[in-house]
């Protein structure tokens, strides 16, 4: 506050000087020079002049605002009559026929195992294995093999032979849901 002071006195004395200075080469002031000196520093003076104006345009425009408006209730809208949004019903078309944009899998290898079951071996017993050696399966004769796709299970079935070779006949999909379970 006390600095305040002392900077308006300050001005004051500057202005002052600058009106004998005036006065004093010339005797009168011109309109310009008086109008250069109430502006001198005027920066403040303008833009204090220029936020009162905004001021009482903003308290204009609220107490019109009031006037013209009617009470709020809170939690309700604001403006009177509000239209609802309204969509259009989306129409779910469902492709026909084959899908092309799923041709590229059809490409994509697979690694297939049939599992005719599993064990557990100490590293002692696995080296005194030799031809001829019994391994003992977790799964009894007759049991159906696992059919894996990537280590995943999708059927289940039975051991045939054609031709002089092996294949497995398909007795049982798997369902998603079994496939689920399994997943945990």
């Amino acid at each position: 506050m006390a600095d305040e002071g002392k900077k308006s006195a300050g001005g004051q004395k500057k202005k002052k000087d600058e009106l004998d200075a005036m006065a004093g080469s010339g005797g009168e002031l011109s309109q310009d020079d008086i109008d250069s000196l109430m502006n001198a520093g005027g920066d403040t003076l303008d833009s204090t002049g220029e936020e009162e104006l905004e001021q009482d345009k903003l308290a204009a425009e609220w107490e019109k605002a009031l006037e013209a408006g009617d009470d709020i209730a809170e939690g309700q809208a604001l403006g009177g009559d509000v239209d609802h949004a309204h969509f259009d019903e989306l129409d779910q078309k469902k492709p026909s026929g084959p899908s092309k944009d799923l041709d590229f899998i059809l490409d994509i290898p697979l690694e297939v195992t049939v599992e005719m079951g599993r064990t557990r071996m100490l590293i002692n017993d696995l080296l005194q294995l030799g031809q001829g050696s019994v391994i003992e399966l977790n799964r009894l004769a007759g049991e159906p093999l696992d059919v894996l796709v990537n280590n995943k299970l999708v059927a289940r079935g039975e051991v045939v032979v054609v031709s002089e070779k092996f294949g497995i006949r398909i007795t049982d999909i798997v369902s998603p849901m079994e496939r689920v379970k399994r997943l945990r």
